[in-house]
């Protein structure tokens, strides 16, 4: 039941922005797209309540309830954001805004930019650990924890790899080409990739 709500509550978001969206530029009605948008913490919410009426009603903690913890983490870590980026294409395509700003590429301003997406994950897995310690000590010493450690067990590996990837731009600063050539075909839009929800 719980994947399930989870899988739910993941489409209900894109759901939810694009009818926010939907209404805010393309219908000329900011008030009910504004409203949709702020619906979006409620699907948290309801997955919350959910997950600790489930382990309230004596069900064993596994890989489901560790992963209801990191959704909801990954979603306050990274739903602004995403919602931010999703707004801005929608402004520029419907309203006449103005065109998104992307990412720098070279620089100091991209070794900002990098620390500033690490600190998102960071945040959505700090979240998410302390969500899942939350878990641990409901369930308390009766309970077989192990699953909702290993979930914060994977959650410093998260921090630890974005940590990593925003110090590489700081040791190692990506320059830009003096001659003309193209920088890395690699590089995207959306910087390293890691700035997705």
């Amino acid at each position: 039941m719980i994947v399930g709500l989870i899988i739910a509550c993941e489409v209900a978001f894109w759901v939810l922005l694009a009818a926010g969206l939907a209404f805010r530029y393309a219908l000329r009605m900011p008030r009910t797209g504004l409203a949709l948008l702020l619906c979006e913490p409620l699907l948290e919410i309801v997955l919350f309540a959910v997950t600790a009426i489930d382990l309230k009603n004596g069900a064993e903690p596994d890989w489901r309830h560790g992963l209801a913890a990191v959704y909801i983490g990954f979603t306050v870590g990274l739903g602004h954001s995403t919602i931010t980026w999703a707004d801005a294409r929608a402004a520029h395509r419907f309203a006449g805004g103005p065109p998104p700003v992307k990412p720098p590429k070279y620089g100091t301003a991209r070794t900002v930019h990098e620390w500033k997406v690490a600190g998102r994950w960071v945040l959505a897995s700090v979240v998410a650990m302390a969500l899942l310690q939350g878990a641990v000590w409901y369930v308390g010493d009766d309970g077989d924890t192990g699953s909702l450690r290993a979930w914060q067990t994977r959650m410093l590996w998260v921090i630890g790899v974005n940590l990593l990837i925003a110090a590489s731009y700081t040791l190692f600063p990506k320059r830009e080409p003096e001659d003309g050539k193209i920088g890395n075909p690699l590089d995207s839009e959306a910087g390293s990739g890691r700035s997705s929800r």
